[in-house]
């Protein structure tokens, strides 16, 4: 693999560095694990720190890693990087390929794969974190490198926050983080405005009245109910959501009983409602509650439906004067060629939560499409070819690793020293 060199980094990011990173990209997505399940990630994250230095601290909100790495009186910045997967069943064809499994919260086992680029992100932080452990002579204050846990169920940076994340490590003056996106790998990319969307997380139960599937007119069936629900809930979106202000709404999951020949007494339904502004969030979670419980009343269901909030994140809107000078440390570092703008997404995160009382912080997105899967994508322009590529959560979600980390590596050193750097 090449060497990432610039000033902005300071000294250049070296083969062995990014070869270490590469060693742990590979390791991690053969072995990934579900949100809040993350114990061998956490360990091997945690080796990879302590291997360069840092002062590790696990089990932090969970399965959390906080890496401290002090070297003189100056500002803190955090790295935060992700450590949880998802339950997908990978279909890269990769020599390192997932096929693990793991247990969902429902009790069933389900194939996990690193379909988002956590592990991406992870071995990004690790080189980077090497690489200034390296180059501290060129660099003062304290850098925390954060694995966080379940972030793709939204309840991870709440609860590493619940675990005094700041009381016990510090404060940080510059919070940084970078996410994998269908970008030719070698870009990054900076947004303006709200660059995440809010989420409302929902798990919504309904209850029904059982029995024998020859007798349904002596029953309630819950899967009839839970289904009416699903395409009121479509319809509610399509009649109330503004052209201006975009909303999604997701039933991602609906399960109910355990027998073709059995009506089930209740069924249970998981729904993200997605959008930028935080009164919106509100204005279609009031019409959700208000939609399903008038379908139970339909249904003569015999119980009240409960509308329970899993999760809640809120939108993520980026410093304008930090994202300025991220982006201009990072055209130094690449090139306007492999710097672009980023448009407003629907996509959520919980990263959000961890800026809480005003701390400055950078987000932005990191590349992952390798050139020869560039060309091959139909389109006739950059916006058809992304329509065409698998996504993250996509089964085949593949980064190109050789282009891509060390890009992610040589962002997050530039961007650190945006506050680090010795004058």
């Amino acid at each position: 693999m090449a060497f990432v060199a610039a000033d902005a980094v300071g000294p250049p990011v070296g083969r062995e560095t990014v070869a270490a990173a590469a060693r742990l990209y590979r390791d991690l997505h053969a072995h990934p694990e579900l949100s809040g399940a993350e114990e061998r990630t956490a360990a091997r994250f945690a080796a990879a720190l302590r291997g360069v230095g840092y002062q590790v601290t696990t089990g932090v909100g969970g399965h959390g890693v906080v890496g401290v790495l002090r070297n003189g009186a100056g500002p803190t910045v955090l790295i935060r990087a992700e450590l949880d997967a998802l339950p997908v069943a990978e279909e890269t064809g990769l020599p390192y390929a997932s096929t693990a499994t793991g247990v969902a919260a429902d009790g069933r086992t389900v194939p996990v794969m690193h379909a988002c680029g956590h592990d991406l992100h992870l071995a990004a932080a690790a080189g980077a974190a090497a690489h200034l452990a390296q180059a501290r002579d060129g660099w003062r204050g304290t850098l925390l490198i954060l694995g966080q846990p379940a972030e793709e169920t939204l309840y991870g940076a709440a609860a590493l926050l619940d675990d005094g994340l700041y009381h016990r490590f510090g404060r940080p003056d510059l919070l940084l983080a970078q996410h994998a996106a269908p970008l030719p790998a070698g870009m990054v990319a900076h947004g303006a405005g709200a660059m995440t969307a809010g989420c409302v997380t929902l798990e919504i139960i309904v209850s029904g009245r059982g029995g024998h599937a020859a007798t349904p007119q002596l029953c309630v069936d819950p899967v009839v109910l839970a289904a009416d629900i699903v395409l009121r809930l479509q319809a509610l979106v399509a009649r109330q959501a503004n052209r201006d202000d975009p909303v999604v709404l997701t039933v991602g999951t609906l399960r109910a009983g355990h027998h073709a020949a059995v009506i089930a007494d209740r069924a249970m339904l998981g729904v993200t409602i997605r959008a930028r502004h935080e009164r919106t969030l509100d204005q279609v979670l009031e019409s959700v509650t208000r939609t399903v419980r008038a379908a139970c009343a339909a249904a003569d269901s015999p119980r009240e439906p409960t509308v329970r909030i899993a999760s809640r994140t809120p939108a993520y809107v980026g410093d304008p004067a930090v994202t300025a000078r991220v982006r201009a440390a990072h055209l130094g570092v690449f090139g306007t060629a492999r710097v672009s703008g980023w448009p407003p997404s629907l996509a959520a995160e919980d990263f959000p939560l961890l800026t809480a009382g005003g701390i400055p912080s950078s987000y932005w997105m990191l590349g992952t499409v390798g050139p020869r899967q560039w060309r091959a994508a139909p389109g006739a322009n950059a916006a058809e070819k992304l329509g065409n590529l698998p996504t993250n959560h996509s089964p085949r979600f593949a980064p190109n690793v050789e282009l891509a980390l060390p890009t992610g590596v040589a962002a997050l050193v530039a961007a650190a020293r945006t506050l680090l750097a010795v004058d």
